[in-house]
């Protein structure tokens, strides 16, 4: 009898290739899917190893990591936006300087008296002073006071509330200091610079150390140090520190006190898809917005307009 599988040449199993990558032959695979993969392709995993679309898909189901205030937590310290918001207003004074041909007498160029803000101009129509305002600055002192605070602040706070929200409580503080300059302060007095902002975000930081059961005593006392500063020098706008100071208080309560992570499509929201946390935001506009618009119809029916 003879076998002529007996001592013959055996044919190689034909050998499995990467999925992602045909021309690697490769004897490994995903320990999840099985699917063959190279070393390339694959990731150290609690058990085995997995190819990358698994890993991919698994993150789908892993929540990232949020801070307080339902932002994500950064992986650098990177502040981009508080040193955006800066250069803005170190390039507007220098065009005001520029304009006015003078660094201490800045006030007096066109561009500063445009966006300065005036109760009546205001009423007259000219509603961007009530933001533009807030980057205008009367001399480089008052100029780098307010950067100053910005740069120690503001860095804080946009790596706790993220850039979205961060900005929102910076321009909201910036209209409620507006606001209430309109409304508690002389209508014809020129008012201007980012200390409103500022104040906010002051508001801001004491909001997010309660929310993280600190001791909030720290910014407080600066608080009431600028208050008195404010009340001791007739010429700084004390209430548009206190409408900014109010106004970012309220926000900041309202993006990391109420809900605002969601867990799934239809948890946590509010109306038509909006958090709580941003309809809180949305309401503190709404508000500010009002009392504009009441000043203004009010200045309005006394200029007989």
């Amino acid at each position: 009898m003879t076998n002529p599988g007996w001592g013959g040449e055996q044919p190689n199993p034909p050998q499995s290739v990467c999925v992602r990558h045909p021309d690697r032959p490769t004897g490994l695979a995903c320990s999840r899917c099985g699917r063959p993969a190279c070393p390339q392709c694959l990731q150290p995993a609690a058990v085995g190893q997995h190819c990358v679309d698994c890993v991919r898909e698994g993150n789908k189901n892993v929540r990232t990591a949020q801070t307080v205030a339902g932002a994500p937590v950064a992986r650098s310290a990177k502040t981009p936006l508080t040193f955006a918001l800066i250069a803005v207003n170190v390039v507007i004074f220098g065009i005001t300087a520029a304009q006015s041909g003078s660094i201490t007498s800045n006030f007096n160029s066109p561009l500063a008296r445009e966006w300065s803000l005036n109760s009546v101009l205001v009423a007259n129509g000219d509603l961007f002073r009530l933001i533009g305002s807030g980057f205008v600055h009367i001399g480089p002192i008052h100029l780098l006071v307010n950067m100053f605070a910005l740069y120690l602040i503001g860095r804080d706070v946009e790596l706790i509330l993220g850039r979205s929200r961060y900005l929102a409580v910076y321009f909201l503080s910036l209209l409620g200091g507006s606001a209430s300059v309109m409304v508690l302060e002389n209508p014809l007095a020129a008012t201007a610079g980012a200390s409103g902002a500022v104040f906010g975000l002051l508001g801001a930081q004491a909001v997010i150390l309660l929310r993280l059961k600190r001791s909030p005593a720290p910014v407080l006392i600066i608080i009431a140090l600028n208050i008195f500063i404010s009340v001791s020098i007739p010429s700084i706008s004390l209430w548009g520190h206190m409408g900014g100071l109010v106004a970012g208080a309220a926000v900041t309560a309202g993006l990391v006190f109420l809900p605002n992570r969601r867990s799934g499509p239809e948890q946590s929201r509010g109306s038509a898809g909006v958090s709580l946390a941003w309809l809180s935001v949305i309401a503190v506009a709404v508000v500010c917005l009002g009392i504009i618009a009441v000043r203004v119809l009010d200045l309005r029916a006394q200029m007989g307009l």
